[in-house]
């Protein structure tokens, strides 16, 4: 299950302290314009040691590509790529080789495969999502032609939250600051949370909200293909990730369905390709189908798992005995799962889109 995806697919491999982390990207249409500025930049978005409020690991994480790029455009053969590790500190993990870490993969990999490498997480490290930034960088490229924008932000970190939905804020703003909060006021009080937790050496864990705008109606694949499925199974499928909801989410259980209802507005205009609602509760998807409307959902994460304070634990003989755990590590996942969220959300759009042109004669 290293492949993700059935038209547009991404092949992963590498760990956090091997040689590189790489992937394989196909189903790319040919003839992109492929903008190697724009995927670096994605990249940098994610990439270790942006500010004080993530993990100091200072890596530049460029991406070389291998394949499927000529002169500057896709050629619709398989795009090969990597990123190499150049800032590995292995020796901070020295002290964790025999222990499981609480909340971690350390026992659950190891119970599977009978070996893990425990240098930051091995195969289960958040450094793997590297090569989904980098795919969800190229789907980008082509839903960009299609008129379909995503645009992530943190929404909430521990109880500091958004008052209000995110048709009131311009959500370009939230690259304007280090949480990449679209809300000037709360990203502060956010980033003096994080901080906070940071000096006590803990962790906070937090929501991303994701509005994807311009995705026509008809994307989907019911019975088990529908497109909210797919989309929850991208996020929680991201390190960390706790929760998943779409549209009103959770919150509808609290109306009626008389208020809950999209009621459809008339139009007598063939210009416009689909009908329009007079509400979007249904977070753009209905029946599991992309209805038009502005698709949007919640991803919650928990508090990331490695904290500085010491903790109890067993080692591999199942003693018990204690972790300090050492080397440098987010307080706060949130500000740099912001565009992992965008880059699988992509994927899922951009692979849905495809599957509905190949069916379509």
């Amino acid at each position: 299950m290293n492949t993700f995806g059935k038209l547009f697919t991404l092949t992963t491999f590498g760990e956090s302290h091997g040689e590189a982390i790489g992937g394989v990207i196909d189903g790319m249409p040919p003839g992109i314009k492929i903008d190697m500025e724009f995927i670096q930049a994605e990249l940098d978005r994610r990439r270790p040691g942006q500010s004080a409020i993530t993990t100091g690991r200072s890596e530049a994480d460029k991406v070389e590509v291998l394949s499927g790029v000529f002169e500057g455009h896709s050629t619709g053969c398989p795009i090969g790529f990597i990123v190499r590790n150049t800032n590995q500190h292995s020796q901070d993990y020295e002290n964790m080789r025999c222990l499981f870490r609480p909340s971690h993969a350390d026992y659950t990999y190891h119970y599977k495969y009978g070996v893990r490498d425990h240098r930051g997480g091995g195969r289960s490290s958040a450094r793997i999502t590297i090569s989904r930034v980098v795919a969800g960088a190229f789907a980008k490229l082509v839903l960009r032609k299609l008129g379909i924008s995503i645009n992530a932000y943190t929404s909430q970190v521990g109880d500091i939250a958004l008052e209000k939905e995110y048709q009131y804020y311009d959500l370009t703003k939230a690259e304007q600051n280090n949480v990449r909060c679209p809300d000037e006021e709360t990203a502060w009080r956010m980033e003096k949370l994080i901080t906070e937790v940071k000096a006590q050496g803990d962790t906070i864990g937090g929501i991303i909200t994701c509005v994807v705008k311009g995705c026509p109606a008809g994307l989907g694949e019911p019975e088990f293909g529908k497109l909210h499925a797919q989309l929850g199974s991208a996020m929680l499928s991201i390190n960390a990730a706790k929760g998943f909801e779409y549209g009103d989410g959770f919150n509808c259980v609290k109306t009626r369905g008389s208020e809950q209802n999209d009621v459809f507005l008339p139009t007598t205009e063939s210009s416009i390709p689909h009908p329009a609602t007079k509400t979007n509760h249904s977070g753009g998807i209905q029946g599991g189908i992309s209805n038009g409307q502005d698709i949007y959902f919640r991803v919650a994460f928990k508090p990331v798992a490695t904290i500085l304070t010491e903790q109890d634990t067993i080692d591999m003989e199942g003693n018990a005995t204690t972790l300090k755990a050492r080397g440098r590590h987010d307080p706060c996942v949130l500000p740099r799962a912001v565009p992992i969220v965008e880059a699988m959300t992509a994927i899922v759009i951009l692979d849905n889109y495809l599957q509905g042109k190949a069916v379509k004669l």
